[in-house]
């Protein structure tokens, strides 16, 4: 019963989610239980792949990027029958990696090869993470950032977090226009995405349990935010949890020495690296450890550089309005963007 219970809450939350960014009213995640192990299990992640989740008109899909275009996993996997995983959440489960680079092969020696690849420029994408147990974020944890808002140094990092109806995906929408908002604000992070269950998390053992990281963005109502000292108002607005629109594996990007930017409309506003993190990816893995068990598919929002408008003097700040488009691109990790309505 509490199991039934747990995945009807995930697949009500992930319908809300398509609402808000413009899909269809309905995008049920492909099952993937007999591709799952138990969670902690030991076990070695996925490496060296570059994954995506394509929205369907029926749900959604694993994508794999190539230099082919995205294999559509699910459509060559109902074809060529290799045993690979059709679902981000099949992967991050212990889905068969060895198994999806069979599948790749055989599709690209197919003569139906152009039937199971799809051009990054005509592909839809859902969240590179669709079923995270936890979203976690992290606050005032780049340097220069602490210091435009005024703000101390943390001792610890401080946190906060989304619901899941918070998940956003690359090209989505978020409709300011119907929240009682209006300070709306962006904020570029790296995020990363947990590959093993685990708690007491030593920082030595943390990047054994880091699966990859993706591009993200904590779009935030900061009259919201300032409302109370607790910040989950603001920062958890249907569809202000941007991410993708790739999950890399994190042997391919090292998560503290990242280029990161973001744009409006064109016009640069952040830029940095985060090499400027005050606790970097492990530190964060552990601390979060410690306190509440981790598991395969949670995220971790690291926090964002400076250049925000809150950073702004007040006479100089003018808030993100209706028709703004806003990119984040992250060295490795790609470019992700969305706009307002």
């Amino acid at each position: 019963m509490e199991q039934d219970r747990r995945t009807f809450l995930k697949t009500s939350a992930l319908a809300g989610a398509a609402t808000v960014t413009g899909a269809a009213a309905t995008l049920p995640v492909v099952p993937a239980a007999a591709q799952t192990r138990t969670l902690g299990e030991p076990r070695e992640m996925a490496r060296g792949l570059t994954l995506a989740t394509l929205r369907k008109g029926s749900g959604y899909s694993l994508g794999m990027r190539t230099d082919r275009g995205i294999l559509d996993v699910a459509i060559a996997e109902a074809d060529l029958r290799e045993g690979a995983p059709t679902t981000i959440t099949a992967v991050l489960n212990g889905g068969d990696a060895a198994a999806l680079r069979r599948l790749e092969a055989k599709a690209r020696a197919s003569a139906n090869a152009p039937r199971y690849y799809i051009a990054e420029t005509s592909a839809q994408f859902g969240p590179c993470v669709t079923e995270p147990d936890k979203i976690l974020c992290i606050g005032l944890n780049y340097r220069k950032h602490i210091a435009e808002m005024n703000a101390q140094v943390p001792k610890q990092p401080v946190l906060f977090s989304k619901f899941n109806t918070a998940l956003n995906h690359h090209d989505g929408i978020v409709k300011v226009s119907g929240e009682k908002a209006t300070n709306f604000d962006y904020e570029a992070e790296l995020v990363i995405v947990i590959g093993r269950s685990g708690r007491n998390i030593s920082e030595a053992d943390a990047p054994k349990y880091i699966f990859g990281y993706c591009t993200g963005n904590d779009f935030t109502a900061r009259d919201l935010q300032s409302r109370s000292t607790q910040w989950l108002l603001g920062k958890s607005l249907d569809g202000s949890g941007v991410i993708g629109p790739w999950l890399v594996t994190s042997d391919l990007a090292d998560g503290d020495n990242l280029k990161i930017s973001l744009k409006v409309n064109g016009e640069e506003r952040q830029n940095s690296n985060t090499s400027d993190l005050v606790f970097n990816c492990k530190q964060l893995v552990s601390y979060c450890s410690d306190y509440f068990t981790l598991k395969p598919g949670d995220l971790i929002f690291t926090g964002t550089p400076s250049g925000v408008i809150s950073g702004f003097p007040p006479d100089k700040r003018v808030w993100l309005k209706p028709g703004d488009r806003i990119v984040t691109s992250i060295a490795k990790l790609g470019d992700l963007a969305f706009t307002l309505t």
